[in-house]
């Protein structure tokens, strides 16, 4: 697996993460914590794709 590839598995995780935390945080009664977090989901995913998307991939 090349670094470009962990790169982008690890924004992936980071937003996976963020998502199933802010679930946890609805469910067990703070709703204004887990939208916050639910917010993050984006947020990671838009930053990856700045960070990773003047990358050309050849694969």
């Amino acid at each position: 697996m090349n670094r470009i590839q962990l790169a982008k598995l690890g924004f992936v995780l980071a937003a996976g993460a963020s998502f199933l935390f802010s679930v946890y945080l609805w469910f067990s009664g703070n709703q204004q914590q887990g939208l916050f977090v639910g917010l993050w989901v984006p947020s990671i995913l838009s930053f990856g794709t700045l960070i990773l998307g003047g990358r050309k991939s050849h694969e």
